[in-house]
């Protein structure tokens, strides 16, 4: 438990994080979005624009809720407390990560909004949100750099055999469009860096 968090801030970092590693993407970004949304469990904020509501911790939008009813996925589950909308978010960023266009900032800022406006001031946000996000991890587990998933120059031998980076990342290489986010290490490896305590 990270306890040099104040309590409200505590069950969104470790549903964030596990949520991130859950659905193999980045957590810095996980928690920026979280951290950026700021919703509390119960909470339902309507959007005048299109009648739809933004629920729970993430602030998950309604329309998306609508897709997911037929897997069972009621409003009333994402607004609930608990890690199960963090879940559902790291979901969501993960699509729009794998298969939007753009770079990685853009497609992460496509969880609030693809009109290129709203995008943008929302991805300025997140860049920075996330840098910070990015120390802190750095500062208390293991990470490394991780190449999206459409890199050309990813394989899967070179991502098997990535090593811990030992320095924490620093925020003017995250103004870039082209730095790639940094992903935590779950578990224990002795090839990347061995026993974690």
């Amino acid at each position: 438990m990270p306890l040099d968090l104040p309590p409200y801030m505590q069950e969104r970092v470790v549903c964030s994080i596990t949520a991130a590693a859950k659905y193999e993407i980045p957590a810095n970004i996980v928690l920026a979005v979280a951290e950026k949304e700021n919703g509390r469990a119960g909470q339902w904020v309507r959007n005048s624009s299109n009648g739809s509501h933004d629920v729970g911790p993430l602030q998950f939008n309604t329309n998306y809720l609508r897709e997911l009813a037929q897997y069972g996925i009621a409003p009333s589950h994402v607004a609930a407390s608990g890690c199960y909308s963090f879940e559902l978010a790291a979901w969501r960023l993960r699509k729009h990560i794998k298969n939007d266009t753009g770079d990685v900032w853009t497609r992460a800022a496509n969880y609030h909004s693809r009109t290129p406006q709203f995008n943008k001031v929302y991805r300025t946000d997140l860049m920075v949100r996330a840098a910070k996000w990015a120390d802190w991890l750095s500062k208390r587990y293991q990470t490394y750099d991780q190449a999206l998933p459409t890199d050309a120059h990813t394989t899967a031998a070179s991502s098997e055999q990535r090593a811990p980076v030992a320095a924490p990342v620093s925020t003017p290489a995250w103004s870039t469009p082209k730095y790639v986010p940094r992903r935590l290490i779950v578990g224990t490896n002795a090839a990347l860096g061995g026993n974690m305590r």
